[in-house]
């Protein structure tokens, strides 16, 4: 049976490219396999907290691919960093100040017809940020119709509309 894998799948970086195919595909699966594990979350929202998981999981399952760690290690590694994350995204589910911890707080950086410079300074964002957000999500260049523009956990500004 070890031999077999062997042939298919190869040992450390002396990859022929069917071996390297063959652990592409593997790799595929396997991380198709993980991502339903790791659920929507991880893949729908985008924030910070989320992204983390996309950044690692790419990194650590091409490793696999061309052979530069061990495949079943590289793959255990992987696994691990998706439970991780679920584990943490339930902690967050039920501890609200975790959740500010790992998520962030969205920030009201205008309202009532006035930039929240406090709010703004905090998020290092600026009123051109804040402009373009409004333009990209009313068609307009004037804020007259706009009630508040939030800076959403993900590092969307969300922009809503007064009422006619």
């Amino acid at each position: 049976m070890r031999d077999a894998f062997l042939v298919l799948f190869g040992e450390g970086r002396n990859l022929d490219p069917l071996q390297m195919g063959l652990r592409s595909i593997a790799v595929f699966l396997i991380a198709l396999t993980l991502i339903r594990l790791s659920g929507r979350r991880s893949f729908g929202q985008r924030s910070p907290f989320d992204s983390v998981v996309v950044i690692l999981l790419g990194a650590t399952l091409s490793r696999a691919i061309v052979g530069a760690s061990p495949f079943i290690a590289t793959t255990v590694a992987s696994v691990v960093i998706v439970l991780a994350h679920r584990l943490l995204a339930w902690a967050c589910m039920r501890s609200p100040a975790l959740e500010r911890l790992v998520g962030g707080v969205e920030r009201e950086v205008f309202s009532d017809g006035k930039f929240n410079a406090r709010e703004m300074d905090a998020a290092l964002i600026t009123v051109t940020d804040v402009h373009e957000s409004v333009r990209q999500k009313t068609g307009s260049r004037s804020m007259d119709n706009v009630a508040a523009a939030i800076l959403e956990r993900n590092g969307e500004v969300s922009v809503i509309r007064k009422k006619d």
